[in-house]
Formats: structure tokens, sequence, C-alpha cells
């Protein structure tokens, strides 16, 4: 409990003993992050009503919402995704292989393609869906007509079609529910519907249709590599045959002739050139003649020299060899005719005519053989002569070709090159159709959907679990909200930090049926309380308990009027004379406690009708007077207004050591003000139950016009019940510590 703040200063001027406090101190800028358990408890007890209420309208929601829920059908179909398929055909390698640390991925991918639009749209077109109304009914709606189209953004026969091809692929999605467990590769495919029936068909349809378009899938993987390379064969194709007559119109013009290979050459292409063969042809018959003249020139100048009878031509020759044994055969007879005859007889002149007519034979036969070597050796020279021309001329013109050859090369480089990009560009467009689609499918159904027999939803437990969250969550927000914008001050931190005075003391809730029993009990812990207040008062300015003190609340009912009384009789207990003045000139109380409760008192002085001493009163208690506020005057404030005021306090301190004021509430007066700024301190009732921070602010600005000295504030009305932290015990122990009938 805060024991106030001394002033210091002169106890003759009342202005030493005035104080200036801050309008509010600094929050804490994590007051709102604080979680304190017992200030929560503390603000559900005082929400509690509507805590309850919230809950109980809550599960009544509840129970309302699961009735009127219609009845909703989980199936559930089941797929098996495997990381890689196998391959069919074997040496295809356009199947793409799942590293092992992207399968979690992998399996994510899948499930996104099973919750994809263009699944729901292949659903939708297989099970006709579009337009069967069985399938709107089950999901809760009404198949579109023409005449609902009116604002809808669709107009016609084909504006329905598609409004109804697009409501029925929205539901497929709202529907679906797709799940992946850790650490497996099973999918459940999960369908909501009003039918049960509907609900299984189409987890059905959705798993079928998710195999069939992975199936699609692997077969158009490679569409678009097939048809790049169509294209590109196309281009590769029109080069070669362009290249090809190319080649021929040369080939055509320079007289070369194109031969394909034979056997292992068979792919290749070699070139038949007419003059080069014609070149070839008459270079070997050049070469023959040439020999030829050598061996008949070496001939002839073998025996050009030599007589007939010495040329083996002419001996070789039969009829020269016939001629030479007619010649032996005739000389022989020319010999017998000789040795019987002489060379006049006419047998012998006869022979000897036939061995000259022989030998003239025989040398016309040598000279015609050793002629025709001679003619011989010269046709030859002749031959070689003429092959030898043609060899020039056929030179030249191969030369020739030659130099048309380079250009015929070039086109053949072109057109082989054309027709290698063709043979591969073939060859991989041959393999890619045929690996389209090669491997098996990586996805399975391993459960089929059953028709459900009990509904999934609504669950009357589940729903009012959420119900009684929900219901939390709001009481949570209520209690927040009104807390935040309850400005009632029920805590001593509450007007130290939200008004910025110190709180001299804390007055708790009096219990039972006669207050005046525990204040009047100087062991009760009300009266405890005071007494505390008092010890406070008397550090609270440098010269003690103030002399003139008012006691004032921002509205009434804040118990004022029972703090100042109470005060007062303390002041007067620790031997101080002390008069209690009523000085609330509108709502006067102090009078109806007195035996004579018409005794004139405040008012009658002020006015000047009556003296001092006799209005004042004596209590039942030793140096304790007091002074009533009658009589009611028509116009207060020009009465607390006027020069008499400090004139009556002047006098009034003369007779007793201690004044207290039971000024009347601030509101929207001035009364209080008044008499506040004739007083050497304030002192301001909060009530704890509903004592309001702008209410006391305003107060405190009124009083702050004034300058009066407001030296701290009293919570009264304390329940320890109501609030949290340290003061939450106050009920259990503070309080708890008396004397017992023993100890007196």
């Amino acid at each position: 409990m805060a024991t106030g703040y001394p002033l210091g200063g002169s106890s003759d001027a009342k202005s030493e003993m005035r104080r200036e406090y801050p309008s509010e101190r600094p929050v804490d800028d994590d007051v709102f992050f604080d979680i304190d358990l017992r200030r929560v408890g503390a603000a559900i007890r005082r929400n509690l009503l509507g805590i309850i209420a919230i809950l109980v309208v809550a599960l009544g929601a509840g129970v309302l919402v699961t009735l009127l829920m219609r009845p909703q059908f989980v199936a559930t179909s089941q797929v098996l995704i495997e990381q890689s398929a196998d391959t069919i055909i074997e040496g295809a390698d356009t199947q793409s292989v799942v590293p092992m640390q992207e399968t979690e991925r992998f399996l994510q991918t899948q499930v996104d393609v099973i919750e994809s639009r263009s699944l729901a749209e292949r659903v939708v077109e297989s099970e006709n869906l579009a337009d069967r109304e069985d399938f709107y009914a089950a999901q809760g709606q009404e198949l579109p007509q023409l005449d609902s189209l009116e604002g809808s953004g669709y107009s016609g026969p084909e504006g329905l079609a598609r409004l109804r091809r697009d409501m029925a692929i929205q539901m497929v999605l709202d529907s679906l529910n797709v799940t992946l467990p850790i650490d497996s590769r099973l999918v459940s495919i999960h369908f909501q519907s009003g039918d049960p029936v509907i609900a299984a068909e189409m987890s059905n349809s959705i798993a079928r249709n998710f195999i069939e378009s992975n199936l699609a899938r692997k077969f158009d993987s490679s569409a678009y590599a097939r048809e790049f390379l169509a294209q590109q064969l196309e281009d590769s194709r029109n080069k070669l045959e362009q290249s090809e007559k190319d080649l021929n119109a040369f080939s055509r013009a320079a007289g070369l002739i194109r031969v394909t290979g034979q056997g292992q050459n068979a792919d290749q292409e070699t070139t038949l050139s007419v003059t080069n063969q014609t070149l070839e042809q008459i270079n070997t018959a050049a070469a023959q003649a040439t020999a030829e003249r050598i061996t008949a020139e070496n001939i002839w100048q073998s025996i050009a020299n030599q007589p007939i009878e010495s040329v083996p031509q002419v001996l070789q020759n039969s009829a020269y060899s016939q001629l030479v044994r007619e010649r032996a055969v005739a000389e022989a007879k020319l010999a017998e005719e000789r040795a019987r005859h002489l060379d006049a007889h006419p047998n012998v002149q006869a022979l000897q005519a036939q061995v000259d007519e022989i030998n003239t034979q025989i040398q016309q036969v040598g000279r015609a053989i050793k002629n025709s070597v001679r003619l011989a050796y010269e046709a030859t020279r002749n031959r070689e002569n003429e092959i030898q021309d043609q060899v020039g001329q056929i030179r030249d013109t191969a030369l020739d070709e030659q130099d048309r050859g380079v250009q015929y090369n070039i086109l053949k480089r072109v057109a082989e090159t054309d027709r290698a990009l063709y043979n591969t560009l073939l060859t991989r467009f041959n393999e890619l159709n045929a690996t389209a689609g090669s491997t098996s499918n990586n996805i399975s159904m391993v459960d089929v959907a059953q028709v459900p027999r009990d509904p999934s939803s609504p669950n009357l437990i589940i729903n009012m679990i959420i119900a009684l969250m929900g219901g939390m969550l709001v009481a949570a927000g209520f209690v927040f909200l009104r807390e935040q914008f309850d400005d009632v001050l029920r805590t001593p931190d509450d007007v130290e930090r939200k008004i910025g005075i110190p709180l001299l003391g804390l007055i708790p809730m009096i219990q039972g049926a006669n207050p005046s029993e525990d204040l009047e009990d100087p062991k009760s812990p009300v009266s405890e309380a005071y007494q505390s207040l008092v010890t406070n008062l008397r550090y609270s300015t440098g010269a003690g308990i103030p002399r003139t003190l008012a006691v004032t609340s921002a509205q009434a009912g804040e118990g004022k009027t029972t703090s100042a009384g109470k005060l007062a009789l303390e002041f007067a207990e620790l031997g101080r004379k002390t008069l209690l003045i009523d000085s609330d000139l509108r709502r006067p109380t102090l009078h109806r406690k007195l035996t004579n409760p018409k005794q004139e008192g405040f008012t009658a002085v002020l006015a000047g009708e009556k003296g001092i001493d006799e209005v004042l009163v004596a209590s039942d208690h030793p140096n304790l007077t007091y002074m009533t506020a009658l009589p009611m005057p028509p116009d207060p404030a020009a009465l607390l207004g006027s020069t008499k005021f400090d004139e009556l306090i002047a006098n009034l301190l003369e007779r007793f050591e201690s004044v207290v004021f039971d000024a009347p509430p601030m509101l929207g007066l001035s009364d209080a003000p008044t008499i506040a700024a004739h007083t050497d301190a304030v002192l301001i009732v909060i009530d704890a139950e509903s004592g309001n921070r702008g209410a006391v602010k305003t107060a405190l600005g009124r009083l702050g016009m004034v300058k009066a000295n407001v030296i701290g504030a009293v919570l009264t009305k304390f329940n320890p019940r109501n609030v949290s932290g340290e003061y939450s015990y106050y009920g259990n122990d503070y309080y708890a510590y008396e004397t017992t009938d023993e100890d007196r």
C-alpha cells in the first residue's frame, strides 16, 4: 500500500504544503504482453455471467447447426505412386528417373496434380457431370437452366453449357480432399457428397482418371521433341533433295556418271568419268604400242645389216626352208650331171638354171621376209605416234574435267552432309516414336472406394467441441474488450498508473447488514484501513496531518461522507480537537444523525445568521465536534464563493486542530472546487466498484484549475475477489490478523 509522499516546507503557509502531481503516469510498454493469471481470473469472475451466456448461446448454436446440417458421406480410394516405372522397350532413355532426395517433392507434386483443375475437367468430361442432375443434387446445387442465366455473365445454350461445366468443375474441386501420409506412397483420395453412391463413384473416377492421365502424360512427354524433329526432318529432306538435284545437274553438264558401290561399299557412291576411262585405256594402248615399237625396232636393227641367210626370221620361214631343200636337191643332181657331163651339157645347164632359179627365189623370199620385219617396225612406230597424239588430246580433256571435278566434290560433300543429317534425324525420330509411352504406369489402384454406410458429418460431439471453442474465443474477446474499455479504478495500481496520484488508503468492502458496527469497531478491517489512512496522512505533508482537509469524490455514492466522518473520528482519537463540517449544501446528510435534525450550521455561519459557537454540536466522542450544512441555501455556489469563507476557516483553526470538510462530489458543480481552494489539502475518494478514470481525471483537472492541493486518493469498497496480484490476498490474510477473545 502506498504511504504517500512528504511535501516538505513550513506548516504556516498553505502554498508550501502543496505539491504538483503528473496527471498520468507513463504506461509500461509491456503491460499488454504481461499475463497475470490472477488478473485473468479476476476478470473472469467480474464477467462470469456474460461468459456463461456466450457459452450457452454457442452450444445452442452448435446443436441447432448440427440438426440443420445435411448429412455428408465421404468415400475414399487409394492409389500407389511409385517413384519410377519399368521400361518396356530396352534401351529407351526418354523416361526420366526421380532422384531419391526428391521423393517427397515428387509425391507432393502428384498430390497437386490430383487436386488440379485439369484433372477435375477430365473427370467432369468422362462422367458427363455437367448435365447430371443427380450430381448437382448430391452436392446441394441446382442444375442451371436457361431462365437462370440472367446476371450470371453467360448467355445462350453455349453459355449454359459453359456455366454447367464450370460449376461441375468447381464442385469437384470443393468436395475433393487428398491426403498423403508421412513415409508412405499411398495417396488417399476422399470425396464428400450428400449421396454415398455419388461419393464412391467420384472417388473412383478421380483415381481412374489420374492413372489414365499419368499414362497420357508419359506418351505426350516427347510430343514436343517429336514435333520439333519432324519439322527438322522435313527441312533436312528438302535440303537433301535440292543438293542431290544440284549434284546430278552438274554431273550431267560435266559428263560424269555416278555409280553406286557394290558389296560392302553399297552405301557409298563413286563417279564414272568417260574421259578418265578413255585416258586410262589410251595410256595402256600407248604403253603397249611403245613396247611393241621398241621390240620391232630392236628386231629390225638386229637384222638390218645381216645377210639374208643369217636372218633368223628368214631361216624360220617354211617357204625359205623348202626352197633351200629344193636347191640342195637340184645342186645334188647338178653335181651328178657334172660328174657325167660337161657344163655345156644340156642336162647340166638345165640343172644349173634350175639351181639359179631356186637361188633367185630364195633371195626374193629372204628379202621379202626382211622387208616385212622393217615394215612391221615402221607400222608399230607409226601406231605409237598416233596413240601418243591421242594421249595428249585426251590428257588435256581430262585436266579440264578435273577442274570441273572440284566443284563436283563440293556439291558431293554438301549432298553427303545433308544425307548424314537426314539419316541422323530420321533415326532419332524413329527412336522417339518407338519409345513414346514405352514405360509401364507407375501409378496403380490399391483400394477401390466403397459406398459409405454412415455419414461423416454432422458429428454432434465435434460440432459441440467447435461450438464450445468458438464460444470460448468469443467470450475471451468479450472479456478482453470489456476490460480494455473498462475505466473502473479497482486496484491501487490502477489509481497510481491511470490517474497519476498516490494512493493513501485502501478501504475494503464492508460486509454485513450493519456497516456502522464495523466502522465503530476499532479492530474491524475497515477501522484498521482508516487508521492506516490516517498514518499515511501524517506523512503526506511536511506539517503532518493537514489542519484543513476537504474530502470529495468525482461522483456521488463513492463513500466520501463515510470516509470524512471516519477520518474526523480517527483524528479525534489521536487527541486532536477535530471539527467535521458537512459542506455539501445541496444534499446534506450529517444533520440526520443528530438529535436535532434541524440543527443549523455551515450555511447559517456563511450567511452571517449564526455565530460559530451557536452551530457547533458536540459528538459522543471526545475531541470531535460536528457542524451541519443547514439550512439549504438557494444558491450554494454564490454562498461558498463569499469572502466570509476564509474568515470562517481562520476562526475555526483558532478553536480546532483539525477541520474536515465533507465536500460535495465534483460532478459538474463548482461547490467542491471552491471548498478545495480554501483548504490545506484535498483527499479524493474513489469507489473501487464504479470509480471511472475519466470522471476522476476530470475532477482532478478542475481541482488543478483552482490550484487545490490534492494529496492523494482513497480507494473505497475494495473487494479482493475482483482483483488480481498481491491485492487478491487481502481478503484472506491482510485483515485476518485480529485480536482473539483470549487476548482481550
